[in-house]
């Protein structure tokens, strides 16, 4: 017997003696799918390989969701599988990255309510809710503000996660705070920011003046740098007078 064929027999060995050890886990060989589940960890499951049971792991920060199914084949969010449900538990640990607890996972901004981090493999991209919506960090998803508490992460918004928020000694510039996330905006013409009213108002206000607006210069049309040269042709009148001298001197 070689080498090859040893080393093949000893790791049928170890997989059907782990497999069998894991007895309320189903034979995936035995099942349509040829897929199933860990009995308790849900970041983990059996498929039928060459007729043997093995097992595998998701990637780190997925569970098992079934075949052809979740983000990548067969793992998903643990808040999306119904494959992770007490008392299964997930048995390897987080390896975390910038912006990423797991290198799998949909996390929270560190300072602002309408941005996300989307993490793929340990890769971090920002995400931002529109619609005037904020990211709920118990939903992993963009969510109505009434459903966000306690969303007032820049000190900007700390009195007021949605009001405004005067620009140094700026007459037209404003922050607006939008789920506690500040924004830079600037008022319509011929308005300025009042810092007691904080909105944009018909000056004079303490601070600030009427804007003054200069008119646009009037642009001349271009000149030629040379005059054109424009050929005159004689009248008949002129012509027959030319004639006569021309008679004359002969």
């Amino acid at each position: 017997m070689t080498t090859k064929q040893c080393r093949a027999i000893l790791i049928a060995l170890i997989s059907s003696l782990a497999f069998a050890s894991c007895g309320q886990v189903d034979d995936p060989c035995k099942t349509k799918s040829r897929v199933v589940a860990d009995d308790k960890y849900c970041d983990k499951y059996w498929e039928c390989d060459n007729g043997q049971s093995v097992q595998y792991d998701c990637p780190n920060g997925l569970v098992f969701a079934g075949k052809h199914r979740g983000v990548t084949d067969g793992c998903d969010y643990p808040w999306r599988s119904n494959y992770c449900e007490y008392p299964k538990v997930q048995i390897n640990p987080p390896i975390g990255t910038e912006h990423c607890d797991w290198l799998y996972g949909i996390f929270g901004h560190e300072t602002s309510c309408t941005r996300y981090w989307t993490c793929w493999n340990g890769t971090a991209t920002e995400q931002l809710c529109i619609g005037g919506l904020l990211y709920n960090e118990n939903a992993h998803s963009c969510d109505w503000p009434e459903n966000v508490d306690g969303c007032q992460k820049h000190p900007l918004c700390n009195e007021d996660p949605n009001g405004n928020v005067p620009l140094g000694k700026s007459c037209n510039r404003y922050w607006q705070c939008q789920g506690g996330y500040p924004r830079l905006q600037r008022c319509p013409a011929m308005l300025v920011f009042d810092r007691r009213s904080l909105r944009c108002v018909v000056p004079p206000t303490e601070e600030c003046d009427v804007p003054t607006t200069t008119p646009p210069p009037i642009e001349e049309e271009p000149q030629p740098r040379h005059p054109p040269h424009i050929s005159k042709r004689p009248n008949q009148q002129e012509y027959q007078e030319n004639q006569a001298r021309l008679k004359q001197r002969n």
